[in-house]
């Protein structure tokens, strides 16, 4: 069994009416777990690699409804810890014909949210792992939320655990609060090895704006990155274009010092959920970076993943590694 990617963040509870149907007329809700961190451990569990959730949930139906679906799902759950407070939920609006959809949060006072470091087992749950990922979801939360962060950050440095860190950046959760979002960011981004986010996101960290056009600009952008935090080794992305709510055009790089990837555009058609997809795109890189892959097969596998999730309903994908192995081998289509 392979050292276990820790999986640290806020696990949320999704519900969603019927596509078409508005969140104010719904009679009805879907209901379904989540959260970025926590769909990165299910994907990784599934494709076979050994993946362990440390977050905090409250000990009530919703907070077992959590840790039920992790456990199914293959992922060490054991490190998940309970504390007072609530469930955090979204709502989704599922996008139908030319209505954009949308999320409507529902998370302050989470017992994640509320919870301090010492609430968690850091460095129990990072003995013996081989990479810890996090995103900026977490810092986002609120100065608590930056504790955890950080608390996290020193324990994977004590236990020399590479950090990979996804940005998901969320505008509406920063400006909740009296934040510094880039300062916070740089830091966080200062102790990771592996860094997920585009152009936009190392312009925000570094206050700089690039010119170039396309894969320049965004070979540009990794290259001031590399610059600014020495301990990056490797910087991942995706570039989406939408035509319709149903219809993504995804493209996936993945930028390392010394050589690059950039995979062509795969053309999306049908799409049943977005949502999670970057955490899928997540699951691949990471698969595939610890198996010491080249930038070409890292970037393919990672696409593959999440143009896939587009299929799955739910923020969770849970394919086996021979549906990689095949999607990869096809070229482009998404086996259904």
């Amino acid at each position: 069994m392979t050292a276990p990617v820790v999986c640290f963040g806020e696990m949320l509870v999704r519900l969603s009416p019927p596509a078409g149907l508005p969140l104010a007329r719904a009679n009805a809700l879907d209901v379904a777990v989540g959260g970025a961190e926590a769909n990165v451990a299910a994907a990784l569990a599934s494709l076979g690699q050994a993946a362990r959730m440390l977050t905090v949930v409250p000990d009530n139906p919703l907070g077992r409804m959590a840790r039920s679906t992790l456990a199914a799902a293959g992922v060490d759950i054991a490190a998940m810890a309970t504390g007072p407070g609530r469930m955090g939920l979204y709502f989704l609006e599922p996008p139908a014909g030319p209505v954009a959809g949308r999320v409507t949060y529902d998370r302050n006072g989470s017992a994640f949210a509320e919870a301090r470091p010492e609430d968690l087992d850091f460095a129990g749950a990072l003995g013996g792992a081989g990479l810890l990922h996090m995103s900026g979801i977490t810092p986002a939360l609120g100065p608590r939320g930056v504790e955890l962060a950080r608390a996290a950050q020193a324990a994977a440095r004590a236990a020399g655990v590479p950090i990979c860190f996804d940005g998901n950046y969320r505008a509406n959760l920063w400006e909740a609060w009296d934040s510094n979002p880039r300062e916070i960011l740089r830091e966080m981004v200062g102790g990771a090895r592996v860094l997920i986010g585009n152009h936009r996101d190392i312009s925000l960290l570094l206050g700089e704006t690039f010119s170039g056009e396309g894969p320049d600009r965004r070979r540009e952008a990794a290259e001031a990155a590399f610059a600014a935090f020495p301990s990056l080794e490797l910087i991942a992305s995706t570039a989406r274009h939408v035509e319709t709510g149903q219809v993504h055009r995804l493209a996936a790089r993945v930028d390392r010092r010394h050589d690059h990837w950039q995979t062509e555009e795969v053309r999306i058609e049908g799409v049943i959920d977005r949502i999670g997809t970057g955490d899928a795109f997540a699951a691949g890189l990471i698969l595939r970076y610890l198996e010491g892959a080249t930038a070409q097969d890292m970037a393919r596998s990672a696409l593959a993943m999440a143009v896939m999730k587009h299929g799955f309903t739910g923020d969770m994908i849970l394919a086996t590694r021979a549906e990689l192995d095949a999607f990869d081998a096809g070229g482009g289509d998404v086996r259904r």
